[in-house]
């Protein structure tokens, strides 16, 4: 009897252990979001210090990937981060890069525990953070919320393991799989609350990627127009292997505030993209696709890794967004669906491909819906 209840006892404490670090993680997580599609090229990182129960310092990686999330935990915690736990949503680094390694200023700082979510992939890292830690006395516990921080740090992740950034699909289609009407007229599809929640995926994403056929379409501007979130607009990217783009459209002429970069193939006319390199665009020279009409899009994805970019949403059009999910580059699709229909004669939203190429694939599964009004957005991820 005395050992069931003893057991009883130190099991009841034992979960509300649990439950304490796992409100702490999921903080850290939500900090963490604050800063994606802005800290490029490092990790969108969060991280909390809590001593006796207070949380004494909070911190998110900070624009442009410094300072890291936990040297700002610290500073704000000073002294009292000394016997503290640090709850942090990937391994702390442990090599000198452009800030000191943040397993020493843990130590330094006189943290007693970190509990991280996630190993950090960067071979310089690598499990060496965790292994610092624990030379110095210091308690480590890994893999709190870990499929959770896996998600959260996928753009990292992948640049580090696959040399190309994350990439998120966003398809806006009518009830009848349509993203336009006959020859590529614009039609409104969704309401307010989708076009809301689609600028924050731009913010929270470092580029965003469309064709040649959508700029001539549409002449977008691609920038996230959410108020007070002007400032998080991600890096934009056209694919334009001729370098067709008008200098009079909005994307050129709004090239020196936002960035443009123009994906063009090495038979481009040199004059074109020096006209467009006055304009402020950066035009980046890559190969066609072998045996196949366009770019080639894993040259283009590697290029974009190579100068800091982590996460892509491409938004536009069918033959852009249907070349991604034949290649097999989409790692994320957002469909998002108007409740009207456009018509047999409407542009299929993945052109000759089928919708259910994702929304029927075993490649993919459904990972999240929600109602947006009379709008429904349905993620998927790939398996």
């Amino acid at each position: 009897m005395i050992f069931r209840i003893l057991e009883e006892q130190y099991g009841e404490k034992l979960r509300k252990a649990k439950a304490v670090d796992l409100r702490f993680m999921q903080l850290a997580l939500a900090l963490g979001r604050r800063s994606l599609g802005a800290s490029a090229p490092n990790p969108a990182v969060g991280a909390v210090i809590v001593k006796d129960d207070v949380i004494v310092g909070r911190g998110w990686t900070q624009p442009g990937g410094r300072p890291h999330a936990e040297a700002e935990a610290l500073r704000r915690a000073g002294e009292a981060a000394r016997g503290a736990t640090l709850y942090v949503t990937l391994e702390p680094c442990s090599h000198v890069g452009k800030t000191p390694p943040c397993a020493d200023a843990v130590i330094a700082a006189g943290i007693t525990r970190v509990v991280s979510a996630i190993e950090d992939p960067t071979p310089e890292v690598a499990g060496q953070g965790h292994a610092r830690l624990r030379a110095a006395g210091i308690s480590v516990d890994v893999g709190l919320c870990a499929a959770e921080a896996a998600h959260h740090h996928a753009g990292h992740f992948r640049r580090i393991r696959d040399k190309r950034p994350h990439v998120i699909l966003k398809l806006a289609v009518s009830s009848d799989g349509r993203i336009a009407a006959a020859g590529g007229v614009p039609v409104a599809i969704t309401g307010e609350a989708a076009k809301a929640r689609v600028h924050l995926l731009r913010a929270q994403c470092n580029a965003i990627l469309v064709g040649i056929g959508t700029v001539l379409a549409d002449n977008p501007l691609l920038t996230c127009r959410l108020p007070g979130m002007e400032a998080r607009s991600p890096l934009r990217v056209v694919l334009d292997h001729a370098l067709r783009i008008p200098h009079d459209s909005r994307l050129v002429r709004s090239a020196r505030e936002t960035p443009l970069w123009v994906m063009a193939s090495d038979l481009a006319q040199a004059p074109v993209a020096m006209k467009l390199g006055a304009a402020g665009v950066q035009v980046l020279r890559v190969p066609v696709a072998a045996g196949a009409p366009g770019l080639d899009l894993a040259a283009i994805l590697r290029a974009l890794s190579e100068r800091g970019v982590t996460r892509l949403v491409v938004e536009g059009g069918a033959r852009v967004a249907s070349s991604f999910v034949a290649a097999g580059l989409v790692d994320e699709a957002w469909l998002l669906r108007g409740p009207d229909p456009i018509g047999d004669d409407g542009v299929a939203a993945l052109g000759a491909l089928p919708l259910t190429a994702i929304t029927g694939s075993p490649q993919f599964r459904a990972c999240a819906s929600k109602t947006l009004d009379q709008d429904t957005l349905a993620i998927y991820e790939r398996v």
